[in-house]
């Protein structure tokens, strides 16, 4: 019956309507506010969470390949620097007010109190360490460009898919001037302690 009201009807102009744009407001959390979120423990256990300027982003899953390396990556550091640093593995960095990183492995100034009172800063980091598979994007894209605003000397990506090291160095507000490519039988080492010597294959592990 509507149907044929319409129909007998057709004269009659129907309105455009105007399409208004509503813009939706982020919430960004300062590092403080998400520690005490934390603390109060509204993320689940099995939750793996880090905030990137003010974003409060869920991590990618760690599978096997990931973890294997991480620890060859403990170590191989271990071995060649003890004391000389400490060595932290997805814990969290504070790089500025709205931005708690957790990387997979750090390289901090060694410090008595093993940072009991606040978190890492940024001028702790001697080297900062992100094993990649599914993370490759983020961790370029998205962690890179934060590492170098923070001015993070030293930023290596374990790129498990290509099987190569990349090595950012040179931090600018926008990310890294240079980045450097190292494949299996290539030796690469930390900036902070040129003597180290690592041959890519001992992180990477054999095919």
């Amino acid at each position: 019956m509507i149907a044929d009201l319409v129909e007998t009807k057709p004269d009659i102009e129907t309105p455009e309507i105007e399409a208004t744009e509503v813009e939706l407001k982020r919430h960004r959390f300062t590092a403080v506010e998400y520690t005490q979120m934390v603390e109060a423990e509204l993320f689940a256990e099995s939750e793996k969470v880090e905030l990137i300027r003010g974003e409060i982003f869920e991590m990618s899953p760690i599978n096997v390949p990931h973890t294997s390396t991480i620890r060859r990556i403990v170590q191989l550091l271990t071995t060649a620097l003890g004391k000389q640093v400490i060595l932290d593995v997805q814990n969290p960095v504070q790089l500025d007010e709205d931005s708690l990183p957790q990387p997979d492995v750090v390289l901090l100034r060694p410090r008595d109190d093993f940072y009991s009172r606040t978190h890492p800063i940024a001028t702790d980091v001697l080297l900062l360490i992100e094993v990649a598979d599914t993370s490759l994007k983020y961790d370029r894209r998205l962690k890179g460009p934060l590492y170098g605003a923070a001015g993070i000397a030293d930023y290596w990506i374990i790129n498990l898919a290509a099987r190569q090291i990349e090595v950012y160095r040179e931090p600018r507000p926008n990310g890294y001037r240079t980045v450097t490519y190292y494949a299996p039988g290539e030796k690469l080492s930390p900036l902070a302690f040129p003597e180290v010597q690592i041959d890519a294959v001992e992180i990477l592990g054999a095919e």
